[in-house]
């Protein structure tokens, strides 16, 4: 610390002393201190606009860079996840679907598609609502797979970066509730028809919550990483004619 404290010092005397030098060479060849000493407060006044300007612009610069890298740990984190929980989430959640042959045909994601083909796909889940019966496949299944989950979701729940993705913290806590409402039944058979009901919409609700990200992670792939986002084309959990074999 007192080593660069002391590099600072060094560079400020010998711009102070290359900065005499300046004036003293212009008083030597014109020799006229009078037009030098107007310089010099004309400088000198504009100096708090120039102060400003560039401390403005580089707090910007700073703060976008910021903003990138944050950005950019946040889909790291995402990417995990989703090779983790999301995407096997997603293949066995769609079991669960009351119209799943409709929905199919609205994510069979290619590589060639564009961002209006995303927009279009992003759409239809905010628009429309998914129609989703626990009673449609073995919640028992999806039970187990969560809590084996668990331990790792919870650590992404430490990462406070999350704190600036109110969706995948939506996503997370919706997950969280599904597993605590599965977890709370000693057996998920033979329940009511009403409580049925009720796991059909928290089954619902950390779907759609999953669908959504992995679109926007889907878009961020595109973008950024193609390669990656040819990988998970090719191994989309929704798609039943995907192929991970490049043809």
């Amino acid at each position: 610390m007192f080593g660069l404290h002391k590099k600072s010092s060094i560079i400020v005397w010998c711009m102070l002393l290359l900065s005499f030098i300046l004036y003293l060479v212009d008083y030597l060849i014109f020799g006229k201190p009078a037009e030098i000493g107007i310089g010099f407060i004309g400088n000198l006044a504009f100096l708090p606009i120039y102060v400003l300007f560039v401390t403005l612009m580089i707090e910007r610069i700073l703060k976008e860079r910021e903003k990138e890298a944050l950005r950019q740990k946040m889909n790291m984190v995402i990417g995990v996840f989703f090779s983790e929980v999301g995407t096997p989430l997603l293949r066995d959640g769609a079991s669960f679907l009351s119209d799943r042959a409709l929905f199919m045909d609205h994510v069979k994601i290619t590589v060639q598609w564009s961002d209006e083909d995303f927009k279009d796909l992003a759409g239809y889940l905010e628009s429309s609502e998914l129609r989703m019966d626990s009673r449609a496949s073995n919640m028992n299944c999806m039970k187990e797979f969560l809590v084996n989950r668990r331990g790792f979701m919870l650590s992404l729940l430490e990462n406070p970066n999350l704190l600036e993705h109110d969706g995948f913290t939506d996503l997370l806590w919706a997950v969280f509730h599904l597993l605590e409402e599965l977890q709370m039944r000693e057996k998920l058979t033979g329940l009511p028809e009403t409580d049925l009901d009720h796991l059909s919409g928290d089954i619902r609700r950390a779907y759609t919550h999953l669908l959504k990200q992995w679109v926007t992670y889907l878009i961020h792939l595109k973008t950024d990483y193609p390669y990656l986002f040819s990988l998970a084309v090719r191994s989309n959990p929704l798609n039943p004619e995907a192929r991970i074999e490049v043809r």
